[in-house]
């Protein structure tokens, strides 16, 4: 939902501005185009269905509402813990995604946006209930020891997307809940850089 709301606040393609504006484009309140089965993404952006209303939630610019064809379509998956026990499935679903968003766009060719949230926490609590299942090292991994190679196992699957971002950061899940990225600094230009681009694909293709 953010990432419309700064596709916005960069103002980097006057065509996305002015479908936001005349509220002729909306945010999908159901992550799929009407009439379409198919599995949903974490956040479709494309034209309002003639006759609806669009939704304005305070504090946003995006509205919200049900889509007749997808522009944008943006996929988000985290890993946080027993990353390599999960790779293949996590790959699976964001090659599907890229698939399903082409499938459910319309006539004209959405951009496929992937996001990918890696732990680096030197160790790491799940929860469960009421059990807790710390990193120990040996039978379950730190999220450090399988960052990088969980980094690298998607590069192959970065490519089916128009953008696509690994969002490198540190989260432990225990008291007091901190979390912080791996670098900031990296981080806010790499997010900006792919806004700027995505604006760009947007004025270029709709």
């Amino acid at each position: 939902m953010h990432l419309y709301e700064d596709l916005m606040a960069i103002k980097k393609s006057e065509r996305y501005v002015l479908s936001v504006e005349s509220m002729s484009r909306v945010l999908n309140v159901q992550n799929r185009r009407r009439g379409i089965e198919a599995r949903r993404g974490d956040g479709t952006f494309g034209e309002l269905i003639v006759g609806e209303e669009p939704q304005i939630d305070p504090g946003y610019r995006v509205a919200r509402g049900p889509v007749a064809t997808i522009e944008i379509g943006v996929e988000v998956k985290i890993l946080a813990k027993a990353m390599i026990k999960q790779i293949d499935r996590v790959k699976n679903d964001l090659a599907n995604q890229v698939q399903n968003f082409k499938y459910r766009a319309g006539s004209a060719k959405p951009i496929c946006v992937g996001v990918v949230g890696i732990n680096y926490a030197d160790e790491m609590t799940s929860i469960e209930g009421d059990r807790s299942y710390p990193t120990d090292g040996k039978k379950y991994k730190h999220p450090i020891q399988e960052a990088e190679q969980a980094r690298l196992r998607l590069t192959d699957t970065a490519r089916l997307y128009d953008e696509f971002l690994i969002l490198r950061f540190k989260a432990r899940n225990q008291e007091p809940y901190a979390f912080e990225w791996v670098n900031e600094r990296d981080t806010r230009q790499d997010y900006t850089a792919a806004l700027q681009r995505i604006s760009i694909e947007y004025q270029h293709r709709f």
